[in-house]
């Protein structure tokens, strides 16, 4: 009697201990699914709205793309591109060099650029040197890179402004967007305004004087007009220009016979030299014919000679404001 009724008693006692191991082991994996599950719904309730992390498209020449968050390793395939990243305070990680030197970059920039990989020139970037940098962001140029699109977007995200030309403030806002920083390059622009209010108010009626602008290349010359980096910043400026060359227009390339189309209150002439001599030795050329000798603006000692890149080849806000402080030095002393 004792025996049986012990041995249920210990039978009904081990059930229970085995039901209780049971909801002991059952609680346990259903609280470490729960413990799973809340790192990731609390990362979801913590992240913000507009987070450095969220996706966000931009459109651009070529079309849309899609970024993933804010880029960290950023190519940029254009000198204008090189100085919108460093006036918004970005490194990238790898960038093309100098028109007249591709293994560096201008000296502007150059201190800025530490560590920065050169990638070639704008007009034939190195795609390997590229992809082994494993950037997330591409910056270029339809104009230049249209061709190697496709390429380029196997590699990263990448977006294009149109072209160099024109007028850069829209090129420098759209590499802004891409780059996940429009609000500081609203500041830039906001600073930018402020120093042509501060310009024209420094000049005063100075800004009649009517700019001339020219430029030496090899085998050819141009006049140009307003459709270019230099002539956009005459018009933010409100400087004159010659009548023959205000025209909303790129530029004119030119034989000699029409030197009498450069005169001017005033004329900025550049050259653009790649290394062989050839620019420097058609500006020599065309600077001692007696058409050039006998424009007013030579006579009058008016005629100045400044840097290609800053005034045009490089294309972007740091030489902008440059070409704005060599205006007004020279503008002042008419």
């Amino acid at each position: 009697m004792f025996s049986r009724t012990y041995r249920t008693v210990r039978g009904k006692a081990f059930f229970a201990l085995l039901m209780a191991l049971l909801l002991i082991v059952t609680g346990c994996g259903g609280g470490q699914q729960a413990a799973d599950q809340k790192p990731a719904d609390q990362t979801q309730a913590q992240q913000p709205a507009g987070s450095s992390d969220q996706s966000y498209t931009v459109k651009h020449a070529m079309g849309e793309t899609k970024i993933p968050g804010t880029p960290q390793r950023v190519v940029v395939l254009t000198s204008q591109g090189v100085e919108t990243l460093v006036a918004l305070g970005v490194k990238p990680v790898g960038a093309v060099g100098s028109w007249t030197d591709p293994t560096t970059f201008y000296d502007f920039v150059k201190p800025h650029l530490e560590g920065t990989k050169t990638l070639g020139t704008e007009s034939q970037p190195n795609i390997e040197a590229i992809a082994a940098l494993k950037p997330d962001l591409i910056l270029g140029m339809k104009f230049r890179h249209e061709k190697i699109y496709q390429q380029l977007t196997a590699i990263a995200p990448t977006v294009f402004v149109e072209e160099p030309r024109g007028d850069w403030k829209e090129n420098f806002m759209l590499y802004a967007e891409a780059l996940n920083k429009k609000a500081e390059g609203e500041k830039v622009l906001a600073d930018w305004n402020k120093r042509v209010e501060e310009f024209k108010a420094k000049v005063g009626d100075k800004a009649k004087t009517k700019v001339s602008l020219v430029r030496f290349m090899p085998g050819r010359v141009r006049i140009y007009y307003n459709d270019t980096f230099a002539g956009t910043i005459m018009k933010d400026l409100g400087v004159a220009r010659p009548e023959s060359q205000n025209k909303e227009e790129f530029a004119a390339e030119v034989t000699k016979e029409r030197i009498p189309e450069m005169d001017g209150d005033i004329m900025f002439y550049f050259s653009y030299e790649t290394g062989d001599g050839e620019a420097t030795k058609l500006e020599k050329e065309w600077t001692n014919d007696p058409l050039w000798k006998n424009l007013n603006v030579v006579k009058n000692n008016k005629a100045f000679k400044v840097d290609d890149t800053i005034w045009n080849t490089s294309g972007g806000v740091i030489c902008a404001n440059k070409v704005v402080d060599e205006l007004e030095k020279y503008l002042l002393q008419q």
